[in-house]
């Protein structure tokens, strides 16, 4: 989870195309684990917001890595577009999955006393706000896959970090002029990200193409018919 420093983990999928998959708050790399797309895939496996953006270059260069897709969900969404808006040279499409322009520092403040209040209690409520009524099958996936393993290990420093990043986060739509190709997934019913934050995003990023997906919640991906979507 929370580590001194980012670390990123390659995973050949037999692709031409790489991407980065970025998470989001109160999950980690592994919550793209049911996800299929026609990548080879770039792991945060140790993960801190803080460094997130220059080891994240570092590790491409080393790898020896020119050009990458950036996918990131929810709080990733901020970060793969701080290093999308910095690296814009080395993006060949960034895709924004359930994001908010901002999020507000008094609502993440009262999260964080809840979380200090009952951490297990909290996060079982918010993991179950992440799914639609429609998204039963994606639902019970999450809870034979990830649920308890998320409530045990997910310490509160690594909720607390998050939160504290979130708290400064921001889409900026000016710096993210220069990438080519952003394409906004968002899910109908998302709880956690409401549609209306997508739309602001999308009314001020004129070149982006929004993707709405019926019925689904803020894990949209592990849709079924989020492959369709994205394969367009």
């Amino acid at each position: 989870m929370i580590s001194a420093e980012s670390k990123f983990r390659i995973v050949e999928r037999g692709f031409k195309k790489t991407m980065v998959l970025v998470p989001g708050w109160a999950a980690d790399y592994q919550i793209f684990d049911a996800l299929e797309l026609d990548y080879n895939y770039i792991l945060p496996v140790d993960f801190n917001p803080v460094d997130f953006k220059d080891n994240l270059l570092e590790f491409l260069k080393t790898s020896s890595i020119e050009r990458i897709s950036l996918f990131g969900w929810s709080q990733g969404g901020f970060l793969a577009s701080d290093f999308a808006s910095h690296n814009t040279k080395r993006i060949d499409e960034l895709i924004l999955v359930g994001i908010r322009k901002r999020y507000d520092k008094d609502m993440l403040k009262e999260i964080k006393r809840k979380l200090k209040q009952n951490k297990r209690a909290f996060l079982y409520k918010f993991y179950l706000n992440c799914f639609s009524a429609d998204d039963n099958k994606q639902l019970i996936w999450f809870k034979k896959h990830l649920l308890k393993k998320y409530l045990d290990h997910i310490s509160l420093e690594y909720l607390i970090c998050g939160l504290d990043y979130l708290s400064c986060a921001e889409i900026d739509a000016e710096s993210l002029s220069g990438v080519r190709i952003i394409r906004i997934f968002h899910g109908e019913q998302d709880r956690i990200a409401p549609l209306k934050d997508a739309l602001e995003i999308k009314s001020c990023l004129h070149h982006a193409e929004l993707i709405v997906l019926d019925k689904s919640g803020h894990l949209l991906f592990l849709n079924p018919g989020f492959r369709e979507k994205f394969n367009g």
